[in-house]
């Protein structure tokens, strides 16, 4: 059988990390694309009216409003436009990162484990840091031990292992949905013909699009968790 190339391992030599190789790739284009963006937005003689066809700044304008909406809904916090950036940036650099599965001779770096791990370590620790901001350390600490003091030692040892669970099931679902997407695309792109891979890449494009949102939607949803006075 012959081996299908990789060229993530071509970049590295054989000696980094095909998923940090993917990651740096990802990270290029995203600041690259922002760059583009940034500076057609300068160039644009009125920034606040949209493009009327399809231009790098209409794009990047739909993503904005898009994950502002969206982070609105899910949180629900008054001054949730400081989230914006993070999650944003978050959606996209997963985005981007499934869709590189989709191209021929590259592998998604989130189906690798450590990356989908690393990602739901952050998103840990950022909303952990948003309850502490929103409720100050003190009282979000406080809320770990429950309602009743007679169940508080209980309460401590549940909510402890729900907040470390969350991190982990954030990584797992997202690291088997794109490895096991990725291997159904390579087995029936190298055994079949035009048609049949055409319609797995246009169910493997929805599988991306659909696990960056649930990644996202997920993490805003623990923010909320963090930051209510009332959880």
């Amino acid at each position: 059988m012959q081996q299908s190339i990789n060229f993530l391992e071509m970049i590295g030599g054989g000696k980094i990390p095909e998923v940090l190789v993917g990651t740096w790739l990802v990270m290029g284009i995203l600041l690259i694309f922002a760059f583009l963006a940034r500076r057609s937005l300068a160039a644009a003689a009125d920034p606040i009216v949209s493009d009327d066809k399809i231009t790098l700044h209409s794009v990047a304008e739909t993503i904005v409003e898009w994950v502002d909406s969206s982070v609105s809904e899910v949180t629900q916090i008054h001054h949730y436009r400081g989230l914006v950036p993070f999650f944003g940036t978050l959606f996209m650099f997963i985005l981007l990162a499934n869709f590189l599965g989709l191209v021929p001779g590259m592998e998604p770096p989130t189906a690798d484990s450590d990356l989908t791990f690393a990602l739901g370590t952050i998103c840990f620790a950022f909303y952990i840091y948003q309850g502490m901001k929103a409720q100050g350390v003190v009282r979000y600490l406080r809320t770990f031990l429950g309602p009743m003091i007679a169940v508080a030692p209980l309460m401590l040892v549940i909510e402890i292992a729900d907040n470390l669970f969350r991190p982990f099931s954030l990584g797992v679902r997202l690291y088997a949905n794109m490895f096991a997407d990725h291997m159904v695309l390579s087995i029936f792109t190298g055994l079949t013909k035009l048609l049949v891979p055409l319609a797995f890449l246009t169910l493997g494009s929805i599988v991306c699009v659909i696990q960056a949102m649930v990644f996202m939607i997920l993490s805003m949803a623990y923010v909320r968790l963090a930051v209510s006075h009332e959880h």
